[in-house]
């Protein structure tokens, strides 16, 4: 069974090595469904999905709290679990076989320039390019 959707990361991508060494990258995805409920929001099913290998480690630093991606889940099923307080628990889980980013990423801080950019010197009259694509307007007719 696949299972295909747009989902939100709920935190920071997790990386972690099996004992024979294969990344394994654990991300907790938030899938949004159904009608908005009186306050606003929607209902939100968690699924715990996980990608292997040297993608899980090129992607890591992508996968950010709040990135938008659009997945593709193989064998989704429900995983039982021991709680801290002893009780059991339960979380559906899955393997992820396609991933894309689907905008709306989350940016890390990025530091401000306070500095005025240096003025770019004046460009010169040049003659117009004989031919090619830059003699087409850059409006689209529709």
């Amino acid at each position: 069974m696949l299972l295909t959707g747009i989902a939100r990361l709920g935190r920071d991508c997790e990386l972690r090595y099996l004992p024979d060494g294969t990344a394994v990258a654990n991300l907790a995805l938030a899938f949004n469904y159904g009608a908005k409920a009186a306050d606003g929001k929607r209902p939100t099913q968690w699924l715990d999905g996980a990608i292997f290998g040297k993608r899980a480690e090129a992607l890591k630093p992508h996968l950010l709290k709040g990135t938008a991606l659009g997945v593709t889940l193989s064998d989704p099923h429900i995983e039982t679990f021991a709680r801290k307080d002893g009780t059991r628990g339960e979380k559906l889980v899955g393997r992820i076989i396609d991933l894309e980013f689907a905008g709306g990423a989350a940016q890390p801080a990025q530091p401000t320039n306070t500095t005025a950019p240096a003025a770019a010197p004046a460009a010169s009259p040049s003659a117009p390019a004989a031919g090619g694509f830059n003699d087409f307007e850059d409006d689209v007719p529709f």
